[in-house]
């Protein structure tokens, strides 16, 4: 068995985003002492609404982002608050703030930010400090008495301080580096090109001819959000069948068409798609997803991103080769996120307080491949192994540590937003039927904290 002793471990959590302050608390809990590096002025990661892009690399190809936040300024949850917050801090009502159920970017950051204020976690956040390097000390092919070397730049003046940890917690999202597709003429096409993680407003856009490429809940968003300033909008999409909702908002708007995928850009602006017809574009926006990126993780090829494949990691956390002292938490997609980052950060904080201990290096890898030929089997590509889109995955992987398994109604409440969204894109964060729900949620305390009285029909 890999397992730890029983001292207090010096934990270095890199992020103060909903995963890294979630995995300070639980390390707090378990007596660990914490510190954690934030490269931003403030605590939110990706919900920190910074709307200035000016100067990045539109494309988002340049390593050295200074933009870490993909947020849009219209953006809103695409889940009720019911279900967003963490097991034993409710998304709760508050007059004065963004009181709808599916409140806006910067209502989540407030949450946040009560989130810290409330467990004290301002203490053990060094912000404005961006970590540069993180590199073993003391490894041995067993990985005992595994030990980490920290670089940080503090941003204000420039130094570099390094430390040494017992165990490094990776918590830095997986929002933040553009992933970009394939097409020819795009190297050398001259008009306007940029990826979604540099869009904030359509104002830009006005009177302009826009492609989108991608139909994902952003490409949806972003399409809906420039039908009001551009004179053409082409959403982009690898099938051209589409949900009831897209379509719906499709018919409604005149400027907005569905078009296949892109065969080539062509050096007169035209934009040629996959069924022969073509369009004169001015910017192209491509809103075709994130890459999962550690530039500043030097393990020695123990762990490697190999098409968005993060591993090999034992439930997507830990490398067995250097587990606990080197975890993640937040790489998992398509599940509810908040709480299963809740239960990440409570396994890792028992395994380094050693209440708990993880299975051999043998089992942890055998389990990795079984996984792996899983996904294989059923023909998810490899750079979808981390979308999960399984309650029952997240109830298992909180036996491990003693965490809760969802309750119904929040399995329920998340299924019914899903199917909402599908059959009404335009209307659902602000008309539902949840009379499902209600019969099943009214049941939890957790539930009854939220201030939601009623829920409009």
């Amino acid at each position: 068995m890999v397992s730890s002793g029983n001292q207090p471990k010096n934990v270095c959590v890199i992020g103060a985003g909903s995963s890294g302050l979630v995995a300070a608390r639980e390390l707090r809990k378990e007596g660990h002492n914490v510190v954690v590096f934030e490269q931003s002025q403030d605590v939110g990661g990706q919900w920190l609404y910074d709307p200035n892009v000016e100067g990045e690399d539109p494309l988002g190809r340049d390593t050295t982002l200074n933009v870490h936040s993909s947020i849009y300024a219209s953006l809103r949850l695409t889940s009720p608050r019911e279900i967003t917050g963490f097991t034993d801090f409710p998304f709760l009502v508050k007059k004065g703030r963004d009181m709808r159920r599916f409140p806006g970017h910067g209502e989540l950051l407030s949450y946040l930010r009560d989130f810290c204020a409330f467990f004290g976690l301002r203490e053990m956040i060094r912000f404005n400090n961006k970590v540069e390097y993180v590199g073993m000390l003391d490894y041995d092919e067993f990985g005992k008495d595994l030990r980490w070397v920290v670089k940080s730049k503090d941003k204000k003046c420039e130094k570099v301080v390094e430390e040494v940890f017992d165990a490094v917690v990776v918590a830095t999202g997986n929002y933040s580096k553009p992933r970009l597709p394939s097409i020819r003429g795009m190297e050398t096409w001259k008009r306007k090109q940029m990826h979604s993680h540099v869009y904030r407003v359509p104002e830009p856009f006005r009177n302009e001819v826009v492609v989108v490429v991608g139909n994902s809940l952003s490409g949806q968003d972003i399409s809906m959000d420039l039908v009001g300033v551009a004179t053409e909008i082409y959403l982009s999409a690898k099938s051209t069948e589409v949900s009831e909702g897209l379509s719906k908002v499709i018919s409604k708007h005149e400027n907005l068409h569905l078009s296949p995928q892109i065969e080539s850009l062509e050096e007169d602006g035209r934009v040629v798609f996959v069924d022969g017809t073509w369009v004169i574009v001015d910017t192209i926006i491509y809103s075709t997803g994130y890459s999962y990126s550690f530039p500043f993780l030097d393990t020695k090829g123990l762990v490697e991103v190999d098409d968005d494949r993060v591993g090999p990691l034992y439930e997507h956390t830990f490398p067995p080769s250097l587990a606990p002292s080197l975890s993640f938490v937040g790489i998992p997609r398509k599940l509810i996120g908040f709480p299963f980052f809740e239960s990440q950060a409570k396994w890792i904080a028992q395994l380094l307080s050693g209440k708990r201990a993880l299975p051999s290096w043998d089992e942890m890898m055998l389990s990795i491949k079984e996984f792996y030929r899983s996904r294989d089997v059923a023909g998810v590509p490899k750079h979808k192994t981390h979308d999960i889109a399984s309650f029952e995955y997240c109830d298992k992987y909180g036996d491990n540590c003693g965490f809760p398994h969802l309750e119904e109604w929040r399995k329920v409440l998340c299924l019914s937003a899903l199917r909402n969204a599908d059959a009404n894109l335009e209307t659902y964060r602000d008309s539902y039927d949840d009379l499902e729900f209600l019969q099943v949620a009214h049941q939890s305390p957790y539930f009854t904290q939220l201030g939601v009285k009623s829920i409009p029909m």
